[in-house]
């Protein structure tokens, strides 16, 4: 089954704009040609490839498809600058998935590595590392950071490392909350700090510890970095990366709850498998980061 390009194109806008208006503005034609292009392409594969929601969204056979476009027109646009390098009208964007973590601590080194070599913008999306591969199997992306190790299908997959976790409060925390005594033994109804309402990290943790589901209250604080500065201002405690608390567990101005129960999360890397240079540049610089920076 073969689509024109601009058919393509267009497929790929509506999913990444979440709506026919934008992606009409995006490519600068009228909302009822978008329409057209897409019926067209339904009509060609005989079935239904997006869901008329708010914002546009895939459906199963629609993610393939998604899929199909970004490998092709990556690959075009690959044959293309190689065909004319000084072109500089031909800079592909690359959408990539990784964790709030992940972006806040080590995931920008690599990405400005091959920025230094490598004209290429990036289109990143955060994503909780459990729900990452989601991204992957429905062709909004083409490589993610996932903790899981079973590749998506039409992917490969390779262990980054582990990242290493530590409950961490701070002193004034402990103070008002623990009587001053460093530990687990009274956690349970304390209140915790949480990214999201899909994070269930620091239930996790006390699952292990105390034996039961807390019964904490709980802040909801959805960016990485100022996650980590609720935790430092004593609003919770909570799980905090090695490179998001090791300096301030040396001053102690956070103190360790329960130094010997770290809990780990191991990370992989998962690409399309694609004969694609550019994704291939990407690839290594993240692998050789992860190699420095997690355990």
């Amino acid at each position: 089954m073969r689509f024109q390009r601009d058919h393509l194109e267009t497929l790929l806008a509506a999913v990444d704009e979440g709506t026919f208006d934008a992606a009409a503005a995006r490519l600068r034609i009228t909302a009822s040609a978008v329409s057209q292009r897409i019926k067209a392409m339904e009509q060609a594969a005989g079935r239904i490839l997006l869901q008329r929601t708010t914002p546009i969204r895939p459906t199963a056979d629609g993610q393939v498809v998604v899929r199909h476009a970004r490998q092709a027109l990556l690959l075009e646009g690959e044959t293309a600058r190689a065909l004319a390098p000084t072109d500089s009208t031909r800079t592909p964007s690359i959408a990539l998935a990784v964790n709030a973590d992940s972006l806040a601590t080590w995931f920008l080194g690599p990405l400005a590595e091959v920025l230094e070599d490598t004209a290429v913008v990036f289109d990143l999306y955060r994503e909780d590392q459990d729900r990452t591969s989601d991204l992957l199997r429905a062709g909004t992306v083409m490589a993610a950071v996932s903790a899981q190790s079973t590749p998506v299908q039409g992917c490969s997959s390779v262990k980054l490392g582990t990242m290493r976790y530590h409950a961490v409060a701070s002193a004034a925390f402990v103070d008002r909350h623990l009587q001053g005594e460093v530990g687990t033994q009274g956690l349970d109804g304390v209140p915790l700090v949480d990214f999201d309402r899909q994070d269930h990290m620091q239930h996790a943790f006390l699952r292990r510890v105390i034996g039961h589901d807390p019964r904490s209250p709980r802040h909801f604080v959805p960016t990485s970095e100022d996650f980590a500065r609720a935790v430092r201002m004593g609003l919770g405690w909570g799980m905090l990366p090695d490179q998001q608390c090791q300096d301030d567990l040396a001053t102690g101005r956070l103190l360790a709850l329960a130094p010997d129960r770290p809990a780990d999360v191991e990370l992989y890397w998962q690409r399309w498998k694609l004969d694609s240079p550019l994704l291939d540049r990407i690839t290594r610089a993240v692998r050789e980061h992860a190699a420095r920076e997690l355990l």
